[in-house]
Order: structure tokens, then C-alpha cells, then sequence
């Protein structure tokens, strides 16, 4: 079986759009087109806050996720990632492409 990943377009958005308070699509260079929750993606932040570091072993209590959580904002890091803000004040996790793409993945 072939790794999508090697081949990098992929893991390359050719759109990023907004839907709603909550949600978020992106369509990948590939042509797959993923849709987010923000509540969903808020629970597997891969910040230092929410994982430690050392031990890779989540801290952040998903149960302490409201269903209702919205996005307040998201920005483009490099060419790599985008960064939220978070209605619950977090605004420190990376979403690499990579990692978003594979979440999307695991929802096949």
C-alpha cells in the first residue's frame, strides 16, 4: 500500500474555508475534501498544555471539551499548519497539515 504522504501534495490545502462558528473545511491538493468540528479537533490539540511532552500522554480531559466550543479565529503557520483560537480562550496548539490530514483519514 502507498503512503500518500510521500508524494506531499496530499498534504497540501488548495482551499481553506470557514463553515460556520464550528466547522471547517479543507480541500487537500489531492482532491479529498475533509470536514471538521471545532470541538473535535480542540480535543486532540497537540500543544504542550494538552500532551506532555516527555511522556506523549494527552492532559487535556476531552470530557472537558463543551459540544459548543466555536472558532474565534485560525491562521496559516508558514506553509505547514494553522493555529486557532479557541471560544474556550486556548490558542496555543500547531495543526500541522499533516496531522489534519491524517485525522481526516482515520474518519474514512
Amino acid at each position: 500500500m502507498s503512503d500518500p504522504y510521500r508524494r506531499g501534495a496530499a498534504v497540501e490545502p488548495t482551499e481553506i474555508a470557514r463553515e460556520g462558528a464550528a466547522g471547517l473545511r479543507i480541500t487537500w491538493a489531492d482532491g479529498r475534501v475533509c470536514r471538521y468540528g471545532a470541538a473535535a479537533l480542540r480535543r486532540v490539540c497537540p500543544c504542550a498544555q494538552c500532551v506532555n511532552e516527555y511522556t506523549g500522554e494527552r492532559t487535556l480531559d476531552p470530557a472537558s471539551v463543551p459540544e459548543g466550543l466555536t472558532v474565534e479565529s485560525l491562521d496559516i503557520v508558514g506553509r505547514y499548519a494553522l493555529t486557532f483560537r479557541w471560544s474556550d480562550g486556548h490558542q496555543t496548539g500547531i495543526y500541522s497539515f499533516r496531522l489534519l490530514r491524517e485525522l481526516c483519514e482515520q474518519e474514512k
